[in-house]
């Protein structure tokens, strides 16, 4: 009997140290919390069965968690688990489902830390969707959009700084298909469209790698602009052939068309001074009689950081591009913030009309007697369409010549129209109605006559101006040359020289 009460008493430890390890409470990995309700076996088999891969298996267990349970604490985990399974299965549907189980949870639960996740998840989608600069840039630009919102709804997430990363890679890749596009423009001489993309690209992504190239072409596309207007043909002040130029006008635009160059290559050099145009930048300024700026020191550091955290892909790499889908951003910044409000485009169809104004505006539209002609160019109303082969006729005396340039021209008449001398000629002929001033100052022969004189060469901006006028809010001290030399890389191989004009 002594023997049988030690025997009972093991066994009796033994049975309870056994239902202790039956009962023990498995721990939830993403909650850590102990529980054997059934929501939360449901919620740990879900996410059993996506670490091993079977995604469907895991959607229909949180599934049914959601539906049995609508009130369970995993609840919000379930529902962005649903996103997750989508999102590692990958593809274009279950990626695009993915996107709508993310947007649901950040409708349902906009206020748990999780939202800035799936807001990333979201952005995240159309990234790894993105294509080359060259081609569809739809994914490219939605990613853009959705970085940029969750940068700007969440910015106290610890999310934010590997958003910003990865916007700045898609703003390298828009930043790439803008500037293709306006080299194109430029290769087929459409200045304004060309001067309209690569404006609105270094005011959108001042960190593109290239940015400096686009400037550079921007001047020379002002420059292929500027000798279009040179070669235009001139008249006198009454008016001769439809397309002539304005001695007045085409002096005030020219010289516009040289600030305006001017002002693209000197931002190359006070904003990236260690880039590989800013010595074409001083080549072209000098050859424009314009100041060549000095950048600040502030400005010197913080070109040269943009510069160093970029990396060039190798070799291998550039031939396994040729055969990815995927741009590639290994040239995109690692420091400084991306652009998160795009500031105003500018349109091809803004510029010309400037263009007309000012050259109006020089000259005096009063002067050219047309202001029977509407801004379009057609007649004036209850005006018949002008003939060539209408005879004009002869002026009456002095005053009523001097008068015609400032009245509404006749029915039948031409705009610019002027009256033929009484000797027989060629009806169709238009010649100037007052003899010649032998005093009268000749058309400009080059760009010099109708520039004014050079200003002094300056090598240095004054105290407290930038290139563009604008006082710098940074260290102001001119960085020396031996500051510049020392900051600069090797030029790289392969860049394209542009032939300037």
């Amino acid at each position: 009997m002594s023997r049988r009460i030690p025997l009972i008493a093991l066994l009796g430890t033994l049975l309870v140290f056994t239902a202790a390890c039956t009962n023990k409470k498995s721990v939830n990995p993403l909650a850590n919390i102990g529980s054997k309700q059934p929501d939360k076996v449901l919620f740990d088999k879900a996410m059993d069965s996506m670490r091993h891969n079977r995604f469907d298996v895991a959607r229909m267990t949180l599934q049914t968690l959601i539906n049995t349970y609508p009130d369970s604490e995993f609840i919000a985990r379930a529902k962005l688990a649903v996103g997750d399974s989508w999102y590692a299965e990958g593809g274009t549907a279950a990626l695009a489902q993915a996107e709508q189980e993310y947007d649901d949870f950040e409708t349902f639960f906009p206020n748990m830390p999780e939202a800035a996740e799936a807001q990333l998840k979201i952005a995240n989608i159309h990234y790894q969707q993105m294509e080359k600069a060259d081609r569809d840039y739809t994914h490219a630009k939605r990613a853009e959009d959705e970085y940029r919102k969750m940068i700007l709804q969440y910015p106290d997430s610890k999310l934010v700084p590997e958003a910003k990363q990865r916007l700045l890679e898609v703003q390298e890749v828009l930043a790439e298909r803008e500037f293709q596009i306006g080299h194109f423009y430029y290769m087929r001489q459409a200045y304004t469209a060309s001067i309209a993309r690569l404006q609105s690209l270094v005011d959108r992504y001042p960190l593109y790698s290239r940015a400096d190239e686009a400037l550079y072409l921007l001047g020379q596309n002002y420059e292929g602009q500027l000798a279009r207007v040179r070669a235009a043909p001139s008249c006198d002040v009454h008016g001769q052939p439809r397309g002539c130029t304005f001695e007045a006008a085409k002096a005030a635009y020219i010289s516009d068309l040289s600030k305006r160059a001017a002002e693209a290559y000197a931002k190359i050099l006070t904003r990236y001074p260690v880039m590989d145009r800013s010595d074409d930048a001083k080549k072209r300024l000098a050859a424009l009689h314009q100041p060549i700026p000095r950048p600040t020191k502030a400005a010197l550091a913080q070109n040269k950081a943009e510069d160093a955290s970029r990396r060039e892909a190798s070799t291998a790499q550039r031939l396994m591009g040729l055969l990815r889908k995927g741009p590639d951003v290994a040239s995109a910044a690692k420091v400084g913030d991306p652009t998160l409000n795009d500031p105003p485009p500018v349109a091809a169809s803004e510029i010309i009309p400037d263009e007309m104004r000012k050259a109006g505006e020089a000259f005096g539209r009063e002067r050219l007697g047309i202001t029977a002609v509407s801004k379009s160019g057609e007649p004036g109303p209850n005006q018949p369409a002008p003939r060539s082969d209408t005879p004009q006729p002869a002026p009456a005396d002095t005053a009523s010549a001097a008068t015609s340039n400032t009245e509404p021209q006749p029915a039948g008449q031409q705009p610019f129209a002027v009256n033929t001398p009484t000797k027989a000629a060629d009806p169709n002929e238009l010649k100037p109605n007052a003899a010649a001033d032998p005093n009268e100052l000749k058309p400009a022969d080059s760009a010099s006559d109708a520039l004014p004189p050079p200003p002094t060469q300056v090598n240095e901006i004054q105290q407290g101006q930038s290139s563009s006028g604008v006082a710098s809010a940074e260290d102001s001290t001119p960085a020396s040359d031996k500051d510049i030399s020392s900051s600069r890389k090797k030029k790289k191989k392969g860049l394209k020289k542009i032939v300037p004009f």
